[in-house]
């Protein structure tokens, strides 16, 4: 469920030690200002009324949002807040330099083909295999179910670089075929997923895992700092492989052990609205996901969160709130592993100018998925841009601290 933004930036640097990676991030440019700019957005002005909560809830839920069947991982490329992240990798020799995603909501590492055929992949960077000297043919073919449609691919193996980090042998895929407009419209080439090997569609180590095997980063552990905002020039974020960076948080990280792995899942202890512990009452399942722009939830609980802060659903399945209350909407809490973690309504909300009209839209989403352990929440970049997070292989948890310099929106 998500419309990945991205600009695209070719700066990398690594810090001291060479097993300690610093990747520098970039947000991307909210889609939703792109298809503004190309008046594809006159519909939605025309017809969002301050009383749309006659409409039904049914059409508040998106078509095609993120789900779960069969063990295998769907998602609706989207974005929402300006909010996510990406940064720059290279694949081959000669390199070949792409940006990518750093998704803890997928597995597989895949960039555009040479040969691909959608329109998308015109106006991308594209590998070609052709031009490497240690490229090897993987020979299988891929495919990954997105919202739009299904991303069809060939797996291959090369050499990738991250900053100053290189990773031998590493198994990814070229992309044939990008289904949907979402791959037109943004910016970023592939995805780079972060997340357990039992989601990889595509055969052998994800490139973390060979980060792992090959002993080029000094612990099992990634972190990530993302800042929120709509600050302009410099890095927005940084991803560390390797460790953590204690200049950018401070006291102790609290750990949630993982739960399933297969994405980041843990276990959420409740949700509360101002102070009230009136969701997710007896605890739930939630996703850490850098790759989703929003902090979405069962449609339930997210109808109800939306009733208690005052928002109006849109024809879209977004929701608004009036921005003259901003100061005035409650704090919305979650407590994972007994910790709280509080968001106010300037971190939840963003600003959106429609020619003369201002618009405030809140960062939570509907979204209907299961697993074995039951309805899932995902906590993304929403929640993400306000905390620092670590992602531990070796002992399988998350871990948060608050950031020394806090996000101010």
């Amino acid at each position: 469920m998500r419309l990945l933004l991205v600009l695209l930036w070719t700066w990398t640097w690594t810090w001291t030690s060479s097993a300690l990676v610093r990747i520098p991030l970039r947000r991307m440019r909210s889609l939703r200002l792109q298809l503004r700019a190309n008046g594809l957005l006159r519909d939605f002005l025309e017809d969002h009324r301050p009383d749309a909560f006659h409409r039904r809830y049914a059409q508040c839920y998106p078509a095609g949002a993120l789900s779960l069947q069969a063990g295998r991982y769907s998602e609706r490329i989207y974005n929402f807040l300006d909010a996510q992240f990406y940064g720059i990798i290279s694949l081959g020799t000669p390199e070949q330099n792409f940006s990518v995603v750093f998704d803890t909501g997928s597995t597989d590492l895949w960039v555009p083909s040479y040969y691909c055929v959608s329109q998308a992949c015109a106006s991308h960077q594209r590998f070609r295999a052709f031009d490497s000297t240690s490229f090897e043919h993987g020979g299988r073919i891929f495919g990954i179910q997105y919202g739009s449609g299904r991303l069809l691919g060939v797996t291959a193996r090369d050499t990738l670089k991250i900053g100053g980090l290189t990773i031998l042998n590493q198994d990814f895929g070229e992309s044939v075929y990008q289904p949907g407009a979402a791959f037109v419209m943004a910016k970023f080439d592939g995805i780079l997923g972060m997340a357990f090997p039992p989601l990889a569609e595509i055969p052998g180590n994800s490139a973390f895992d060979n980060m792992m095997s090959q002993k080029t980063v000094d612990q099992p552990v990634f972190s990530f700092y993302l800042r929120g905002g709509t600050r302009r020039g410099g890095p927005h974020g940084e991803l560390l492989l390797g460790g953590t960076d204690e200049a950018l948080y401070t006291g102790p990280i609290s750990w949630v052990p993982v739960t399933l792995k297969e994405y980041w899942q843990i276990k959420m202890d409740r949700v509360a609205v101002q102070g009230a512990g009136s969701l997710c009452p007896r605890g739930c399942q939630t996703i850490v996901d850098t790759g989703t722009s929003l902090i979405a939830g069962p449609m339930a609980d997210i109808l109800s969160l939306h009733q208690q802060i005052g928002a109006t659903p849109t024809i879209a399945g977004e929701f608004v709130v009036d921005c003259v209350r901003l100061s005035s909407l409650p704090g919305v809490t979650f407590v994972l592993g007994g910790v709280e973690y509080a968001l106010r309504a300037e971190q939840y909300v963003r600003k959106e100018r429609f020619a003369d009209r201002e618009l405030c839209f809140t960062g939570f989403q509907t979204v209907e998925m299961i697993s074995s352990e039951g309805p899932l929440w995902i906590l993304g970049d929403v929640f993400l841009t306000q905390f620092y997070s670590v992602f531990d292989r070796g002992q399988d948890r998350v871990g948060f601290a608050t950031l020394k310099q806090p996000v101010e929106d």
